[in-house]
């Protein structure tokens, strides 16, 4: 998938990650990678973020666990440094997390 390419794989991902999870534009990417040390162009952070995004997100949909479709919220109440707080979590119908 990353054959050809001029930066290594991490380099191309963090850019990705960067422009998706922060929605930040394409020229502050290429902002944060030169604070880094990786002189890149704007463009070509585009051009990764339109080619490896649905490849992306396509790994990501394979390694998706299932869920079912009954959750409830189990709550307790415990003590953390000697005060006591309520504790939430989300538990499936066979009491999983």
């Amino acid at each position: 998938m990353f054959k050809g390419y001029f930066f290594p794989k991490e380099i191309i991902l963090q850019a990705v990650n960067f422009k998706l999870r922060f929605r930040l534009s394409y020229r502050d990417v290429e902002e944060l990678l030169s604070i880094r040390g990786v002189v890149v162009d704007h463009a070509t952070v585009q051009r990764w973020v339109f080619k490896f995004t649905p490849l992306i997100q396509g790994t990501f949909r394979q390694r998706k666990k299932a869920v079912g479709n009954s959750w409830r919220m189990d709550e307790t109440y415990i003590k953390v440094k000697g005060e006591w707080m309520y504790l939430y979590r989300a538990v499936d119908k066979e009491g999983k997390q």
